[in-house]
């Protein structure tokens, strides 16, 4: 039986999904994106009056979204070392590939999971960066 699971910390989902299902130790989590519980803005994200993106900050945004990783984990009862996979998804590749593998090396110094990086068209809102992740639950 899979097990769904809804942290109290994490953002809101966008849609009809939990932000993770456990199937035995397996934690599947959904996307992951950086905006915060309860908020409208962004972390890093400057929107116009139509909810264009006007800039972003790629630093603030990876960040965030480590952080509501985070939440689930620990909400779910997993950690951050537990992770052994991570699908990112991000918007601009050739502008933010650099400085996203640079914050995420601090991240995952020590637990180094699989990784695979898609550059996407768009994400569900406006958002550079988005988590896919596969964790273990002990």
């Amino acid at each position: 039986m899979a097990e769904t699971i809804n942290s109290s910390k994490a953002p809101e989902p966008v849609g009809l999904y939990p932000h993770a299902r456990r199937v035995g130790n397996l934690l599947f989590l959904s996307g992951v994106g950086p905006r915060e519980r309860g908020v409208k803005t962004i972390p890093g994200v400057d929107l116009d009056e139509a909810g264009n993106i006007v800039s972003y900050d790629i630093e603030s945004q990876c960040r965030s979204v480590f952080q509501n990783v985070r939440y689930i984990l620990e909400d779910a009862g997993s950690s951050w070392d537990n992770i052994v996979d991570v699908t990112v998804f991000l918007t601009n590749m050739k502008d933010d590939f650099a400085l996203y593998n640079r914050i995420y090396a601090e991240y995952f110094a020590e637990n180094q999971p699989c990784r695979t990086t898609v550059e996407v068209n768009a994400l569900p809102t406006p958002i550079a960066i988005e988590l896919k992740v596969i964790a273990i639950v002990d």
